[in-house]
């Protein structure tokens, strides 16, 4: 649970449960057994307050807004013990076309399966309907007695039908005007957001609308899309459901429209859901006649193709442009607001990473990005870094390919978009090897086929259309070049030509030893005889060895000799990964550009050092910073003297290491822990060669932010004598920083902060 969630009417997060559990945990787990006992609890425990969350800027009216439950600490805790329990059940429950909530699927499940659909459709020029749904209201509307109806008719014990009523029924709710509680008052249905029982009860409710329409489908009632298998059997796909999103797909009949507003009808009696005819819409596939009399039989809107699902595109062509203008805009919209204020360069690099970097990778994560599209976004990111919010265009110090590498390898650790989405879009190969029976992977199966033994699908080799999976099919030799097997029975693994007990297939380490053996297509199942013993290899060759062949043969034994199939499944296995799973993490890091750049990250990098001043220093670091001879390179016509010495001409080095006022500076430090220190030329050097070693271990950390100390306070110092003028005061600038640094040094110190004039001895102890 987050601890930091907005605390519910007894004012206590999670993270204050976690915290007092050791003096509180009897109380707590005495609760825990009266609930489970009696079925009961104390109700106040479940008061409840309502905030009103806006859906949208300009928000008036109340369907405008969203209500927000802000539930109790204590009944938070009992709430998500069980729902980790149900959601272990949820999805042996519901059908295949419930993707909301359920362990192993995911929200760009649906869009897959949608989009692949609607190519079908298209390519093989048939006529049909799309019906967009969307539920009014829907966790504050649906009914009690009918949950408690269909969680019995799922199999729930009435031991568990006591405990949901128990939480459901004894929930009392009171809004917040303006931050205050104005009385309480129950309820007598719906469910709270908030409450981490309401997912899974509603995709149980959800269940229900599933079987009325697979029933009208078998019953002739409603039709639905037949994707036609090469070999196996057909696939059908009538509906896909998201939480209160539903898409249904049917031929365009009007009678089918009029079952489906009967079976809707029927539904809403039963579950108090009703269809938010506003937002819902019926979009034709082909050319399609009286679209506004079938409309009509909904109630709903015409829509049109390519239009949107789950916030992505549906029917859209996947290379153009166009797809991602809304993806653009978000981001574009969230700079405006931000170019309004001044931000340090370390303020915008943290902006991008949390906020504009992330932006657009709900879509990359299923959608090719074509590059003039990553051209773009990467030059807004750009612009934004060096230049906030100036209208004028200022350098970039920095190439951006370096800009995009990691911290340690020198760059910020921003990401060049065209390779997170190969990586994103390489975890749909991981997930089709290594997902079961999900309905995506059979959708795919059923349209394109599988090769081999069911790990990989074919390749699609159709017109390019609106469907997603030819796209991501690209990504399937690299990825397939870091993934190995781990064996199993052995029955879905070629003994020769699969990667699995070396780093290479077998075939290509014993070639010769492949050309003569009898089953070169054999699995590990079959080569492996079960009646000799306790088992062993059953390696069968067309001809006789000679002496050379007969040590191949025993290298290859010594290479068989630790596996040996067993009862389990046949898995494949990240070969980068930590644990053998995928992490796009570690995709990007292989996919990206190897770098031998050395850079001292953690020095630069340092724990609660400003970001700004740990960037500064990085442009130093880099030798990058608009000092005079920069300003020259660059064609300004400027005298070039230090501004603090007026001694040397300024670069960076200089400025910040060897100048007569900056080495006053580092003077104070080093005086102060009897150190003599022969200087390095550059910054880099310096932060690569600057250590702690004579300092006791509570002060590294102190120790390590001194250079960025010294730098960020003579480059301040450097920027008020160029810009306004006045005279450098030694003092006043010894003082400034080491007050600065004593600031610091208190957030790592906390309990043993000390005062300034205890600071530097502090320091100075070993």
């Amino acid at each position: 649970m987050d601890g930091d969630k907005a605390p519910g009417p007894d004012g206590f997060t999670a993270a204050f449960w976690h915290t007092a559990w050791d003096f509180a945990k009897e109380e707590i787990l005495e609760m825990f057994k009266e609930f489970h006992e009696n079925g009961s609890f104390l109700k106040s425990l479940n008061n409840t307050f309502l905030v009103l969350i806006p859906k949208k800027y300009g928000a008036e009216d109340l369907g405008d807004f969203r209500p927000i439950s802000l539930v109790g600490g204590l009944y938070k805790l009992l709430a998500k013990v069980l729902a980790n329990r149900l959601k272990r059940v949820v999805g042996k429950v519901v059908s295949n076309a419930q993707n909301a909530f359920v362990m192993g699927r995911q929200i760009l499940d649906a869009s897959l399966i949608a989009n692949e659909v609607i190519d079908t459709w298209q390519k093989r020029k048939e006529k049909g309907l799309i019906c967009k749904l969307d539920i009014e209201k829907a966790y504050d509307s649906i009914n009690w007695k009918f949950l408690m109806k269909v969680l019995q008719k799922m199999g729930f014990g009435p031991k568990w039908l006591g405990w949901m009523w128990s939480c459901l029924s004894s929930a009392k709710f009171s809004v917040l005007v303006n931050g205050v509680p104005a009385g309480f008052f129950p309820s007598s249905k719906g469910l709270r957001q908030g409450d981490p029982l309401s997912p899974y009860l509603f995709v149980l409710g959800m269940e229900v609308l599933d079987v009325l329409i697979r029933r009208a489908v078998e019953g002739g009632f409603l039709s639905r899309c037949t994707i036609r298998s090469g070999g196996g059997s057909n696939l059908h796909i009538s509906h896909l459901f998201f939480a209160d999103d539903t898409i249904i797909f049917c031929e365009a009949k009007k009678e089918h429209l009029t079952h489906l507003s009967w079976i809707l009808f029927w539904f809403e009696a039963a579950s108090g859901l009703r269809i938010n005819l506003a937002k819902s819409e019926i979009i034709p596939i082909g050319e399609v006649d009286d679209m506004a009399e079938m409309a009509a039989e909904i109630g709903c809107r015409v829509g049109s193709l390519p239009s949107h699902y789950l916030g992505l595109p549906l029917g859209a062509p996947n290379r153009a442009p166009y797809v991602w203008d809304g993806v653009e805009e978000r981001v574009r919209r969230r700079l405006a607001r931000w170019k309004q204020q001044y931000i340090s360069k370390g303020g915008r690099l943290t902006l991008i990473k949390s906020a504009l970097a992330g932006m657009p990778i709900y879509q990359m994560s299923i959608f090719q990005m074509p590059k003039i599209v990553a051209r773009r976004l990467e030059k807004v990111q750009r612009d934004f870094l060096w230049g906030g919010g100036s209208e004028e265009g200022k350098p970039h110090l920095v190439k951006w390919e370096v800009v995009c590498l990691e911290k340690d390898k020198g760059g910020l650790g921003l990401r060049k978009l065209d390779v997170l989405n190969k990586a994103l879009l390489g975890k749909w190969i991981w997930r089709y090897a290594h997902d079961k029976n999900n309905l995506w992977k059979r959708v795919i199966t059923a349209k394109y086929g599988q090769e081999g033994l069911g790990w990989r699908s074919k390749k699609a080799n159709e017109a390019v259309g609106v469907g997603i999976w030819k796209e991501i099919l690209k990504e399937s030799d690299w990825c397939w070049e870091n993934m190995t097997f781990s064996v199993g029975k052995g029955t879905r693994i070629r003994f020769w030509t699969d990667i699995w007990c070396t780093s290479t297939a077998l075939s290509q380490i014993f070639p010769h030893l492949f050309v003569m053996a009898v089953q070169r297509n054999a699995t590990i199942e079959e080569m492996w005889d079960h009646n000799s013993g306790q088992g062993g290899w059953n390696l069968i060759f067309s001809r006789g060895f000679n002496d050379w062949k007969m040590d191949m043969v025993g290298d290859l034994l010594q290479s068989l000799r630790s596996y040996r199939p067993s009862l389990e499944e046949d898995m494949v296995v990240w070969k980068g990964g930590s644990n053998g799973q995928f992490k796009v993490k570690e995709a990007y890091r292989l996919l990206a550009c190897p770098s031998n750049i050395i850079l001292p990250a953690r020095c630069i990098w340092a724990h609660r050092v400003p970001t700004k001043v740990a960037f500064f220093a990085w442009e130093a670091a880099w030798g990058k910073v608009l000092t005079l001879d920069r300003l020259q390179i660059r064609g300004l016509h400027l005298p070039n003297r230090c501004f603090l010495c007026s001694c040397e001409e300024e670069n960076v080095n200089h400025l910040l290491i060897h100048c007569i006022v900056a080495r006053g500076l580092w003077d104070i430090i080093l005086g102060v822990v009897g150190v003599c220190w022969v200087f390095p030329e550059t910054v880099k050097e310096v932060l690569i060669s600057w250590r702690g070693t004579f300092v006791g271990k509570k002060r590294k950390k102190t120790w390590s932010s001194i250079p960025l100390c010294i730098f960020w306070t003579v480059w301040k110092e450097r920027n008020k004598l160029a810009f306004t003028g006045g005279e450098l005061n030694i003092q006043k600038l010894k003082n400034s920083f080491v007050c600065n640094l004593w600031s610091w040094a208190r957030l790592y110190m906390g309990e043993e902060a000390l005062s300034l004039i205890d600071f530097l001895e502090w320091l100075a102890i070993k």
